[in-house]
């Protein structure tokens, strides 16, 4: 997918959000500046959140409350799993929320089986962002790539 601002990036987010349930975890991968933030500032928006959305990259984790409610991770000051199990990061995968992880390769070894992964890329121009989604397959195996 391409979306070329930032207000698209948001929308995207929010386009994907009925696909998504309590459990549903979101791995993010990119560079810096490649529209991660931004995308959880549109999944935010779109599930009722009207505070401000900023990466948790000192606080490492942020919740907001909603239904259902979101967590948000950023792993950029971490440097493995066993950094990500002292953070309490195992108590917001699978459970009641919607978990974003920012980073999320930094704790690879944690993510469930159905880990949504969504990889972000400048493309040709500085709003440009190429987006992929692969998400599991129902049975936990293999992945669908852009399958929305």
């Amino acid at each position: 997918m391409v979306t070329h601002s930032p207000a698209e990036t948001r929308r995207l987010a929010a386009e994907l959000l009925p696909q998504l349930c309590p459990g549903t975890v979101l791995a993010l991968h990119g560079d810096l500046g490649a529209g991660k933030t931004c995308f959880v500032q549109g999944l935010a928006a779109a599930l009722g959140v009207h505070q401000p959305v900023s990466s948790p990259t000192f606080t490492l984790i942020h919740e907001y409350a909603s239904t259902p409610p979101l967590y948000h991770a950023d792993l950029y000051r971490i440097r493995d799993t066993d950094d990500a199990c002292g953070l309490g990061l195992e108590e917001y995968l699978g459970g009641e929320g919607i978990t974003v992880v920012e980073w999320a390769a930094r704790a690879a070894e944690l993510l469930p089986a159905n880990t949504w992964h969504l990889t972000f890329e400048v493309g040709k121009d500085l709003t440009e962002r190429i987006i992929t989604i692969e998400k599991s397959r129902p049975d936990g195996t293999g992945l669908l790539q852009n399958n929305l």
